[in-house]
């Protein structure tokens, strides 16, 4: 069975995606569809086997969730009439939940049975992780990368008061290179007027790369749009202004993929919230 959520760009161009997932999707005798994304829309149509469709709000697929509610620490809908309550944040989890429940139906388990047990899920490291809080500051780590991600994790944030401060370290100079614009609309499009953005040079695992594209030409860009964005040598060097800055009420959101460490970064940003 093949399950196929979404196409977007990450590491590749979109044109190669398409072949990959088509390739992908043709060798499975059943799958499960997100109808909601283009791309797998476009597959959906010429797929020759027995498909199970699912949507955030097309009455017309196989499964729909409806009565959608959104809380700071889960979500809510019905599907067919089921009530299914989550303790993981943001409409694209909900669109997770029905991919897990199309799986489950065309192996022939209960809906009922299904949404009682996906109630009991409390998430998985680095997405959406609350780290702490302190002094009425929250630390969440991510890892948000490609410019979907990190548009579904700032969408699930934003749904709720409190601005955010966030650390993106990029994952490798190829995929900034190659997703610069995208990453700079998904930010610009998704982070409000006060919320401001630190950014250390990208991640690096070694070998030779190409460095034409660096994190300091995504700030610019954003900088060019309006935004509070800042670029900084290293991941250290953003430790210092992050503090300042963050006031009570505030997220704190580390995203990044690839480093291991980020999460030790959002463990030390938390510490530092705590020291008078």
């Amino acid at each position: 069975m093949a399950i196929l959520t979404n196409i977007s760009l990450d590491h590749v161009s979109l044109d190669e995606l398409h072949q990959l997932f088509s390739a992908f999707l043709a060798k499975a005798p059943q799958a499960v569809l997100n109808l909601d994304d283009a791309g797998v829309a476009k597959l959906a149509a010429d797929y020759k086997g027995k498909a199970l469709t699912f949507s955030l709000g097309d009455a017309t697929t196989d499964l729909c969730a409806e009565n959608i509610s959104l809380r700071p620490d889960g979500s809510d809908c019905t599907v067919k009439g089921v009530s299914l309550s989550l303790q993981v944040p943001g409409k694209h989890n909900i669109a997770n939940a029905l991919a897990a429940l199309g799986a489950a139906l065309q192996l022939g388990l209960s809906l009922e049975d299904c949404c009682k047990v996906l109630a009991g899920f409390q998430g998985i490291r680095r997405r959406l992780e609350v780290v702490g809080t302190a002094n009425g500051i929250t630390v969440i780590d991510d890892f948000g990368h490609n410019p979907d991600k990190i548009a579904a994790t700032l969408v699930a944030l934003r749904a709720f008061p409190g601005r955010l401060v966030v650390m993106f370290q990029p994952h490798g100079f190829g995929p900034l290179r190659l997703m610069r614009k995208e990453l700079a609309e998904s930010f610009q499009n998704r982070l409000g007027p006060e919320d401001l953005l630190f950014m250390p040079e990208p991640y690096y695992a070694g070998g030779t790369v190409d460095r034409s594209v660096t994190s300091r030409h995504l700030v610019e860009d954003l900088q060019q749009a309006g935004m509070k964005a800042e670029v900084l040598p290293d991941r250290a060097a953003c430790k210092a202004p992050i503090l300042a800055a963050a006031k009570p009420g505030d997220r704190i959101l580390v995203m990044g993929a690839r480093d291991d460490t980020l999460s030790d970064f959002a463990r030390e940003l938390l510490a530092g919230l705590s020291r008078p």
